[in-house]
């Protein structure tokens, strides 16, 4: 929250290959402005072949709802951009997005005074711009992406194709938490890391 009570929320981003940052603070983020910040993002560098994303409602969907599939996953789906979810409080999965996140408090939370929102949005701004020049070598060695279409992605309602990836533990029972059900995987398999490949167009998961 900024000085004076102005409530602030950030979205941040990065490529793993190329260093490729964005933020976006906003007052509030929701689904809606995840699917207009990832269009931008993706419109300028490109589509990836897949894209991880952490567990929280905007990106995954409703958690309470059994096999629910939300819209920023959809949307991924239907620009043939596979969603990984990593497991929940798991160290080491999300390094990547962990240090972007902590040089951007370190270098515009920090170090600066915002009086104002826009304020913030502007150093936030110049601070991922400079980012993206020191990382340019590394943008530049990336294999080309896939270019974000002309047309709008089809419709978000409409059957889902591909596949989306989620990353998981077994419990002590040898069973594995996803899109608000359980699922046996084996008995001898406990506390094990497992990935779980949700076939759309199969209507399997296979682990």
């Amino acid at each position: 929250m900024i000085e004076g009570g102005i409530p602030i929320e950030v979205l941040t981003g990065i490529s793993l290959l190329g260093g490729l940052g964005a933020a976006w603070p906003e007052e509030a983020v929701t689904t809606d402005r995840v699917l207009d910040a990832l269009a931008a993002h993706w419109r300028a560098g490109g589509l990836p072949e897949d894209a991880q994303f952490d567990n929280d409602t905007w990106f995954q969907g409703a958690h309470q709802v059994p096999d629910a599939i939300g819209r920023v996953t959809r949307r991924g789906l239907s620009l043939q951009v596979t969603p990984v979810f990593p497991p929940g409080q798991a160290h080491g999965f999300q390094e990547v997005i962990e240090n972007c996140n902590g040089r951007w408090e370190t270098k515009v939370w920090g170090r600066f005074h915002h009086e104002s929102r826009a304020a913030l949005q502007a150093c936030s701004a110049r601070a991922i711009a400079a980012s993206c020049r020191r990382t340019r070598n590394r943008q530049d060695a990336v294999p080309p992406r896939r270019p974000f279409p002309a047309v709008g992605p089809r419709d978000l309602r409409a059957p889902l194709r591909e596949q989306s990836i989620f990353l998981r533990r077994t419990t002590e029972a040898g069973t594995v938490s996803l899109l608000g059900r359980t699922f046996p995987v084996d008995p001898r398999w406990l506390h094990r890391s497992v990935r779980c490949e949700v076939d759309l167009d199969a209507g399997r998961l296979r682990v």
